[in-house]
Protein backbone atom coordinates (compact mmCIF):
# COMPACT_ATOMS: atom_id res chain seq x y z
CA UNK A 1 0.00 0.00 0.00
CA UNK A 2 1.71 3.40 -0.85
CA UNK A 3 2.07 6.05 1.66
CA UNK A 4 -0.18 9.36 0.70
CA UNK A 5 0.80 12.64 1.81
CA UNK A 6 -1.60 15.37 1.65
CA UNK A 7 -0.20 18.91 0.96
CA UNK A 8 -2.73 22.10 1.43
CA UNK A 9 -0.25 25.11 0.46
CA UNK A 10 -0.29 25.55 -3.38
CA UNK A 11 -1.90 26.81 -5.85
CA UNK A 12 -3.77 25.45 -9.11
CA UNK A 13 -4.04 27.96 -11.83
CA UNK A 14 -6.27 26.74 -14.95
CA UNK A 15 -4.97 27.91 -18.09
CA UNK A 16 -6.26 27.59 -21.30
CA UNK A 17 -4.78 25.39 -24.09
CA UNK A 18 -4.64 21.96 -22.08
CA UNK A 19 -3.10 18.89 -25.00
CA UNK A 20 -5.81 17.04 -26.14
CA UNK A 21 -4.61 13.35 -25.82
CA UNK A 22 -3.60 12.86 -29.73
CA UNK A 23 -0.72 13.36 -31.39
CA UNK A 24 0.33 15.88 -34.16
CA UNK A 25 2.02 14.42 -37.46
CA UNK A 26 5.36 16.61 -37.53
CA UNK A 27 7.38 17.65 -40.28
CA UNK A 28 10.96 17.30 -38.00
CA UNK A 29 13.32 18.09 -40.94
CA UNK A 30 16.91 17.23 -40.15
CA UNK A 31 18.72 20.00 -37.89
CA UNK A 32 18.75 19.10 -34.32
CA UNK A 33 20.94 20.35 -31.21
CA UNK A 34 22.52 19.86 -27.88
CA UNK A 35 21.93 22.78 -25.70
CA UNK A 36 24.50 22.51 -22.55
CA UNK A 37 22.68 25.13 -20.55
CA UNK A 38 19.86 21.93 -20.57
CA UNK A 39 22.71 21.06 -17.91
CA UNK A 40 23.17 22.87 -14.95
CA UNK A 41 25.93 23.37 -13.36
CA UNK A 42 28.43 21.85 -15.93
CA UNK A 43 30.92 22.92 -17.89
CA UNK A 44 30.95 21.71 -21.48
CA UNK A 45 33.96 21.18 -23.51
CA UNK A 46 34.01 20.03 -26.97
CA UNK A 47 34.73 16.42 -28.05
CA UNK A 48 33.84 17.33 -31.66
CA UNK A 49 34.07 19.54 -34.81
CA UNK A 50 32.69 20.61 -37.75
CA UNK A 51 32.51 18.27 -40.11
CA UNK A 52 32.77 15.25 -37.88
CA UNK A 53 30.32 12.81 -38.31
CA UNK A 54 28.56 11.19 -35.19
CA UNK A 55 26.52 8.39 -34.17
CA UNK A 56 23.09 8.63 -31.66
CA UNK A 57 24.98 8.14 -28.68
CA UNK A 58 28.26 9.49 -29.58
CA UNK A 59 29.08 12.22 -27.04
CA UNK A 60 29.09 15.98 -28.38
CA UNK A 61 31.01 17.51 -25.67
CA UNK A 62 31.96 16.50 -21.97
CA UNK A 63 31.89 18.14 -18.20
CA UNK A 64 35.52 19.90 -18.17
CA UNK A 65 35.22 19.34 -14.28
CA UNK A 66 34.32 15.60 -15.13
CA UNK A 67 35.96 14.74 -18.53
CA UNK A 68 34.00 10.94 -17.90
CA UNK A 69 30.14 12.67 -17.77
CA UNK A 70 29.72 13.01 -21.74
CA UNK A 71 26.50 14.15 -23.39
CA UNK A 72 25.52 12.21 -26.29
CA UNK A 73 23.89 12.92 -29.67
CA UNK A 74 20.19 12.62 -30.26
CA UNK A 75 20.75 11.63 -33.93
CA UNK A 76 23.39 10.20 -36.02
CA UNK A 77 24.88 13.10 -38.49
CA UNK A 78 27.21 15.47 -39.52
CA UNK A 79 28.21 18.58 -37.15
CA UNK A 80 26.93 21.11 -39.26
CA UNK A 81 27.85 23.95 -36.56
CA UNK A 82 29.39 24.60 -33.16
CA UNK A 83 27.39 27.82 -31.76
CA UNK A 84 29.17 30.17 -29.33
CA UNK A 85 27.93 33.46 -27.17
CA UNK A 86 29.89 36.12 -25.20
CA UNK A 87 33.39 34.76 -24.20
CA UNK A 88 32.91 31.84 -26.39
CA UNK A 89 30.57 30.60 -24.41
CA UNK A 90 29.41 27.05 -26.11
CA UNK A 91 25.73 27.81 -26.79
CA UNK A 92 24.58 25.06 -28.82
CA UNK A 93 26.34 21.80 -31.32
CA UNK A 94 24.15 21.48 -34.07
CA UNK A 95 23.65 18.35 -35.96
CA UNK A 96 22.42 17.32 -39.56
CA UNK A 97 20.90 14.14 -39.09
CA UNK A 98 21.63 11.02 -41.79
CA UNK A 99 18.21 10.09 -43.48
CA UNK A 100 19.12 6.80 -41.93
CA UNK A 101 20.07 6.73 -38.37
CA UNK A 102 23.10 4.89 -37.07
CA UNK A 103 23.23 3.80 -33.13
CA UNK A 104 25.95 3.23 -31.15
CA UNK A 105 25.59 -0.30 -29.85
CA UNK A 106 26.54 -0.33 -25.87
CA UNK A 107 25.03 -3.70 -25.38
CA UNK A 108 21.87 -4.99 -23.50
CA UNK A 109 22.35 -5.71 -20.07
CA UNK A 110 20.67 -7.58 -17.59
CA UNK A 111 19.73 -4.92 -14.55
CA UNK A 112 19.01 -7.59 -11.97
CA UNK A 113 22.68 -8.90 -12.39
CA UNK A 114 24.43 -4.94 -11.76
CA UNK A 115 25.26 -3.28 -9.05
CA UNK A 116 25.19 0.35 -8.66
CA UNK A 117 28.89 1.06 -9.73
CA UNK A 118 27.93 -1.02 -13.21
CA UNK A 119 25.04 0.89 -13.50
CA UNK A 120 26.66 4.43 -13.15
CA UNK A 121 29.53 3.24 -15.77
CA UNK A 122 26.73 1.90 -18.10
CA UNK A 123 25.24 5.40 -18.02
CA UNK A 124 28.40 7.83 -18.35
CA UNK A 125 29.56 5.68 -21.05
CA UNK A 126 26.31 5.95 -23.06
CA UNK A 127 26.38 10.09 -22.35
CA UNK A 128 23.17 9.99 -20.03
CA UNK A 129 24.77 10.37 -16.74
CA UNK A 130 24.03 14.17 -17.14
CA UNK A 131 20.14 14.23 -16.69
CA UNK A 132 20.85 13.26 -13.19
CA UNK A 133 20.34 16.37 -11.09
CA UNK A 134 21.11 16.78 -7.64
CA UNK A 135 20.21 18.77 -4.25
CA UNK A 136 21.32 20.59 -3.15
CA UNK A 137 22.37 23.18 -5.46
CA UNK A 138 19.95 21.84 -8.19
CA UNK A 139 22.61 21.13 -10.72
CA UNK A 140 23.52 18.04 -13.02
CA UNK A 141 25.50 15.75 -10.34
CA UNK A 142 28.96 14.84 -10.42
CA UNK A 143 30.04 10.93 -10.61
CA UNK A 144 31.74 11.00 -7.82
CA UNK A 145 29.00 12.05 -5.18
CA UNK A 146 26.80 9.23 -3.75
CA UNK A 147 23.25 9.88 -3.04
CA UNK A 148 21.29 8.55 -0.12
CA UNK A 149 18.57 8.67 -1.99
CA UNK A 150 17.06 9.13 -5.41
CA UNK A 151 13.74 10.59 -6.71
CA UNK A 152 11.39 10.40 -9.52
CA UNK A 153 8.47 12.39 -9.93
CA UNK A 154 5.72 10.97 -11.76
CA UNK A 155 3.68 13.65 -10.94
CA UNK A 156 3.21 16.77 -13.37
CA UNK A 157 1.01 19.59 -11.86
CA UNK A 158 2.20 22.77 -13.09
CA UNK A 159 -0.21 25.22 -15.39
CA UNK A 160 -0.28 23.42 -18.96
CA UNK A 161 1.26 20.31 -17.72
CA UNK A 162 1.96 17.25 -20.22
CA UNK A 163 0.50 13.91 -18.86
CA UNK A 164 3.18 11.51 -18.17
CA UNK A 165 1.02 8.50 -17.81
CA UNK A 166 0.14 9.51 -21.72
CA UNK A 167 3.99 10.01 -22.02
CA UNK A 168 4.01 6.30 -20.67
CA UNK A 169 2.12 4.44 -22.54
CA UNK A 170 4.01 2.03 -24.60
CA UNK A 171 7.44 2.37 -22.68
CA UNK A 172 5.81 0.55 -19.01
CA UNK A 173 9.08 -1.67 -19.58
CA UNK A 174 11.79 0.62 -20.33
CA UNK A 175 10.13 2.63 -17.15
CA UNK A 176 10.59 -0.39 -14.97
CA UNK A 177 14.05 -0.98 -16.20
CA UNK A 178 15.35 2.22 -15.52
CA UNK A 179 13.77 2.26 -12.16
CA UNK A 180 15.13 -1.21 -11.07
CA UNK A 181 18.38 0.52 -12.39
CA UNK A 182 18.62 3.60 -10.18
CA UNK A 183 17.63 1.39 -7.27
CA UNK A 184 20.60 -0.35 -7.53
CA UNK A 185 22.51 2.68 -6.57
CA UNK A 186 20.62 3.86 -3.55
CA UNK A 187 17.12 3.58 -1.92
CA UNK A 188 14.91 5.31 -4.91
CA UNK A 189 11.59 6.91 -4.42
CA UNK A 190 8.68 7.56 -7.04
CA UNK A 191 5.92 10.22 -6.05
CA UNK A 192 3.00 10.18 -7.89
CA UNK A 193 -0.41 11.81 -8.32
CA UNK A 194 -3.45 10.88 -6.21
CA UNK A 195 -5.29 10.50 -9.41
CA UNK A 196 -2.92 8.51 -11.70
CA UNK A 197 -3.93 4.82 -11.92
CA UNK A 198 -1.31 3.63 -14.37
CA UNK A 199 -0.27 -0.30 -12.89
CA UNK A 200 3.17 0.94 -14.20
CA UNK A 201 3.20 3.79 -11.51
CA UNK A 202 0.83 2.20 -8.66
CA UNK A 203 2.68 -1.11 -9.11
CA UNK A 204 5.86 0.00 -10.00
CA UNK A 205 8.53 -2.77 -8.47
CA UNK A 206 12.20 -1.92 -6.42
CA UNK A 207 10.96 1.70 -5.39
CA UNK A 208 8.88 2.86 -2.89
CA UNK A 209 6.21 4.64 -4.15
CA UNK A 210 4.35 8.02 -2.49
CA UNK A 211 1.11 9.43 -3.44
CA UNK A 212 0.55 13.27 -3.07
CA UNK A 213 -2.32 14.50 -3.00
CA UNK A 214 -2.74 18.35 -3.37
CA UNK A 215 -2.55 21.37 -5.42
CA UNK A 216 0.22 22.45 -7.23
CA UNK A 217 3.02 21.94 -6.92
CA UNK A 218 2.95 18.75 -5.25
CA UNK A 219 4.81 17.41 -8.04
CA UNK A 220 7.85 19.14 -7.84
CA UNK A 221 10.44 16.60 -6.85
CA UNK A 222 11.55 19.22 -4.37
CA UNK A 223 8.65 19.36 -2.54
CA UNK A 224 8.87 15.48 -2.28
CA UNK A 225 11.85 15.10 -1.03
CA UNK A 226 11.22 18.03 1.82
CA UNK A 227 8.16 15.52 2.94
CA UNK A 228 9.89 11.90 2.30
CA UNK A 229 13.82 12.85 3.32
CA UNK A 230 14.84 16.16 4.24
CA UNK A 231 18.97 17.25 2.22
CA UNK A 232 20.93 18.43 5.09
CA UNK A 233 24.36 20.04 4.77
CA UNK A 234 26.70 17.47 3.85
CA UNK A 235 24.09 15.10 1.82
CA UNK A 236 23.13 14.65 -1.43
CA UNK A 237 20.16 13.21 -3.27
CA UNK A 238 19.62 12.33 -6.63
CA UNK A 239 16.75 13.83 -8.80
CA UNK A 240 15.54 12.33 -11.92
CA UNK A 241 12.58 13.59 -14.60
CA UNK A 242 10.67 9.93 -15.12
CA UNK A 243 11.41 10.57 -19.11
CA UNK A 244 15.37 10.18 -18.54
CA UNK A 245 14.53 7.07 -16.43
CA UNK A 246 12.74 6.02 -20.07
CA UNK A 247 15.62 6.84 -21.76
CA UNK A 248 18.16 4.83 -19.30
CA UNK A 249 15.65 1.62 -19.61
CA UNK A 250 15.67 2.05 -23.20
CA UNK A 251 19.70 1.90 -22.97
CA UNK A 252 19.67 -1.28 -20.73
CA UNK A 253 17.00 -2.95 -22.77
CA UNK A 254 18.11 -2.06 -26.11
CA UNK A 255 21.73 -1.25 -25.79
CA UNK A 256 21.85 2.18 -27.43
CA UNK A 257 20.35 5.42 -26.37
CA UNK A 258 16.94 6.99 -27.77
CA UNK A 259 16.00 10.58 -26.80
CA UNK A 260 12.56 10.05 -28.26
CA UNK A 261 10.20 11.57 -25.67
CA UNK A 262 6.28 12.64 -25.68
CA UNK A 263 6.30 16.57 -25.79
CA UNK A 264 2.83 18.92 -25.34
CA UNK A 265 2.48 21.56 -27.32
CA UNK A 266 0.21 24.34 -25.20
CA UNK A 267 -1.12 27.59 -24.71
CA UNK A 268 -4.11 29.91 -25.18
CA UNK A 269 -2.20 30.59 -28.64
CA UNK A 270 -1.73 27.39 -29.70
CA UNK A 271 -4.78 26.47 -32.73
CA UNK A 272 -4.70 22.65 -31.62
CA UNK A 273 -3.11 21.82 -28.18
CA UNK A 274 -1.95 18.33 -28.42
CA UNK A 275 1.15 15.96 -27.86
CA UNK A 276 4.16 15.16 -30.54
CA UNK A 277 6.73 12.29 -30.43
CA UNK A 278 10.23 14.16 -31.22
CA UNK A 279 13.66 13.48 -29.85
CA UNK A 280 15.96 15.80 -27.25
CA UNK A 281 16.91 18.54 -29.79
CA UNK A 282 14.57 19.27 -32.33
CA UNK A 283 14.28 22.71 -33.80
CA UNK A 284 11.51 24.40 -32.02
CA UNK A 285 10.02 25.87 -34.94
CA UNK A 286 8.99 21.85 -36.29
CA UNK A 287 6.80 21.55 -33.31
CA UNK A 288 4.47 24.60 -33.79
CA UNK A 289 4.81 25.62 -37.53
CA UNK A 290 1.40 26.38 -38.56
CA UNK A 291 -0.34 25.57 -35.21
CA UNK A 292 -0.03 29.32 -33.58
CA UNK A 293 -1.69 32.66 -33.67
CA UNK A 294 -0.07 35.10 -36.06
CA UNK A 295 -2.90 37.87 -35.37
CA UNK A 296 -0.75 39.28 -32.61
CA UNK A 297 1.89 38.69 -30.75
CA UNK A 298 3.14 35.85 -29.23
CA UNK A 299 5.81 34.15 -26.64
CA UNK A 300 7.22 30.79 -27.29
CA UNK A 301 8.13 29.52 -24.04
CA UNK A 302 10.47 26.19 -23.98
CA UNK A 303 8.95 24.52 -21.26
CA UNK A 304 5.98 25.15 -18.64
CA UNK A 305 4.82 28.94 -18.13
CA UNK A 306 6.26 29.36 -15.00
CA UNK A 307 9.39 27.78 -15.29
CA UNK A 308 10.60 27.77 -18.74
CA UNK A 309 12.29 29.85 -20.76
CA UNK A 310 11.56 32.47 -23.87
CA UNK A 311 12.63 31.42 -26.94
CA UNK A 312 12.34 31.85 -31.01
CA UNK A 313 11.56 29.30 -33.38
CA UNK A 314 15.57 28.73 -34.38
CA UNK A 315 15.73 27.65 -30.78
CA UNK A 316 16.05 24.17 -30.63
CA UNK A 317 14.37 21.93 -27.45
CA UNK A 318 15.55 21.58 -24.22
CA UNK A 319 16.87 18.25 -22.75
CA UNK A 320 14.44 18.41 -19.87
CA UNK A 321 11.45 19.59 -21.60
CA UNK A 322 7.96 18.22 -21.87
CA UNK A 323 6.19 21.11 -23.13
CA UNK A 324 6.28 23.71 -25.27
CA UNK A 325 4.25 26.88 -24.33
CA UNK A 326 2.66 29.41 -26.37
CA UNK A 327 0.69 32.47 -24.94
CA UNK A 328 0.14 36.34 -25.65
CA UNK A 329 3.37 38.18 -25.42
CA UNK A 330 0.65 41.70 -24.05
CA UNK A 331 2.64 44.13 -25.05
CA UNK A 332 0.14 45.05 -27.52
CA UNK A 333 -2.63 45.27 -25.16
CA UNK A 334 -3.89 48.54 -24.74
CA UNK A 335 -6.55 49.13 -22.15
CA UNK A 336 -8.78 51.88 -21.70
CA UNK A 337 -8.62 53.14 -17.55
CA UNK A 338 -6.08 50.20 -17.08
CA UNK A 339 -5.70 48.59 -13.75
CA UNK A 340 -9.39 50.20 -12.43
CA UNK A 341 -10.67 48.14 -14.82
CA UNK A 342 -12.89 44.63 -13.04
CA UNK A 343 -11.27 42.62 -15.17
CA UNK A 344 -13.41 39.48 -15.66
CA UNK A 345 -11.25 37.88 -17.50
CA UNK A 346 -7.91 37.95 -15.77
CA UNK A 347 -6.56 35.40 -12.73
CA UNK A 348 -5.84 36.98 -9.41
CA UNK A 349 -4.83 35.25 -6.01
CA UNK A 350 -6.09 37.54 -3.31
CA UNK A 351 -9.72 38.71 -5.42
CA UNK A 352 -8.29 41.83 -6.82
CA UNK A 353 -10.44 41.46 -10.05
CA UNK A 354 -14.10 40.50 -10.23
CA UNK A 355 -13.48 37.61 -11.86
CA UNK A 356 -13.46 34.86 -8.72
CA UNK A 357 -17.37 35.59 -9.02
CA UNK A 358 -17.53 33.55 -12.05
CA UNK A 359 -16.21 30.31 -9.66
CA UNK A 360 -13.63 27.87 -11.71
CA UNK A 361 -13.17 28.96 -14.92
CA UNK A 362 -9.83 28.61 -17.74
CA UNK A 363 -8.02 32.08 -18.55
CA UNK A 364 -6.25 33.14 -21.56
CA UNK A 365 -3.13 34.82 -19.70
CA UNK A 366 -0.31 36.80 -21.24
CA UNK A 367 3.11 37.52 -20.36
CA UNK A 368 3.04 40.80 -19.05
CA UNK A 369 3.89 41.17 -15.13
CA UNK A 370 1.54 43.82 -14.58
CA UNK A 371 3.87 45.90 -12.07
CA UNK A 372 7.20 47.14 -11.15
CA UNK A 373 9.61 45.42 -8.86
CA UNK A 374 9.41 47.05 -5.61
CA UNK A 375 10.80 46.17 -1.77
CA UNK A 376 9.44 42.68 -0.34
CA UNK A 377 6.24 43.06 1.48
CA UNK A 378 6.38 40.49 4.67
CA UNK A 379 2.91 39.56 3.97
CA UNK A 380 3.82 35.45 4.08
CA UNK A 381 2.34 35.02 0.47
CA UNK A 382 4.69 33.13 -0.64
CA UNK A 383 4.23 30.59 2.38
CA UNK A 384 0.65 30.44 0.90
CA UNK A 385 1.65 28.42 -2.15
CA UNK A 386 5.41 26.75 -0.89
CA UNK A 387 4.24 23.59 0.98
CA UNK A 388 7.90 22.62 2.22
CA UNK A 389 9.06 23.27 5.98
CA UNK A 390 11.17 26.30 5.13
CA UNK A 391 10.77 29.89 5.27
CA UNK A 392 10.48 31.51 1.75
CA UNK A 393 10.27 35.17 2.40
CA UNK A 394 13.15 34.92 4.59
CA UNK A 395 15.69 33.01 2.60
CA UNK A 396 15.21 35.14 -0.17
CA UNK A 397 16.24 37.97 2.01
CA UNK A 398 19.19 35.94 3.39
CA UNK A 399 19.91 35.22 -0.33
CA UNK A 400 19.55 38.98 -1.36
CA UNK A 401 21.64 40.35 1.52
CA UNK A 402 24.66 37.47 0.93
CA UNK A 403 24.18 35.91 4.15
CA UNK A 404 25.43 32.22 3.49
CA UNK A 405 25.17 30.84 7.11
CA UNK A 406 21.47 32.63 7.43
CA UNK A 407 20.66 30.88 3.94
CA UNK A 408 21.99 27.21 5.17
CA UNK A 409 19.91 27.80 8.18
CA UNK A 410 16.66 28.23 6.36
CA UNK A 411 17.11 25.16 3.98
CA UNK A 412 18.50 26.75 1.15
CA UNK A 413 20.18 23.17 0.64
CA UNK A 414 16.54 21.70 -0.12
CA UNK A 415 15.27 24.02 -2.38
CA UNK A 416 15.73 24.43 -6.34
CA UNK A 417 14.57 27.55 -8.29
CA UNK A 418 11.48 25.85 -9.87
CA UNK A 419 9.98 25.71 -6.03
CA UNK A 420 9.41 29.18 -6.32
CA UNK A 421 7.66 29.54 -9.25
CA UNK A 422 4.43 29.84 -7.82
CA UNK A 423 5.58 32.70 -4.95
CA UNK A 424 7.27 34.15 -8.15
CA UNK A 425 3.79 34.33 -10.01
CA UNK A 426 2.20 35.30 -6.52
CA UNK A 427 4.99 38.21 -5.63
CA UNK A 428 3.11 41.86 -5.06
CA UNK A 429 7.26 42.80 -4.90
CA UNK A 430 7.26 41.29 -8.66
CA UNK A 431 10.88 40.18 -8.03
CA UNK A 432 12.06 37.02 -10.22
CA UNK A 433 12.22 35.16 -7.27
CA UNK A 434 13.97 31.87 -9.80
CA UNK A 435 16.34 33.90 -10.58
CA UNK A 436 17.61 34.52 -7.27
CA UNK A 437 17.62 31.53 -5.91
CA UNK A 438 19.33 30.32 -9.00
CA UNK A 439 22.02 33.09 -8.20
CA UNK A 440 22.00 32.21 -4.17
CA UNK A 441 22.34 28.11 -5.09
CA UNK A 442 25.64 29.07 -7.53
CA UNK A 443 27.50 31.47 -4.67
CA UNK A 444 26.92 28.52 -2.34
CA UNK A 445 28.57 26.46 -4.14
CA UNK A 446 31.53 27.70 -4.88
CA UNK A 447 31.93 28.88 -1.68
CA UNK A 448 31.40 24.94 -0.90
CA UNK A 449 33.71 23.90 -3.81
Amino acid sequence: MANVIKLHKGLDIDLKGKPLKEKLPLKVGDDFALVPDSFVGIVPKLVVKEGDHVKAGDALFVNKQYPEVRFASPVSGTISAIQRGERRKLLCVKVKADKEQEFVDYGQKNVGAMDGEAVKKALLEAGLFGYIKQLPYAVSTAPDTQPKGIFVSALRDMPLSADFEYELEGSEKDFQTGLSALSRIAKTYLGIGSNQTATALTEAKDVEVNVFDGPCPAGNVGVQVNHLDPVNKGEVVWTVDPSAVIFFGRLFNQGRVDLRRTVAIVGSDVKKPAYADVLVGTKIGCLVDGNIETSHKTRIINGNVLTGTPCTTDDYLGAHTSEVTVIPEGDDADEMLGWILPRMNQFSVNRSYFSWLFGKKEYALDARVKGGERRIIMSGEYDKVLPMDIYGEYLIKAIITGDIDRQEALGIYEVAPEDFALAEFVDSSKLELQRIVRQGLDILRKENA
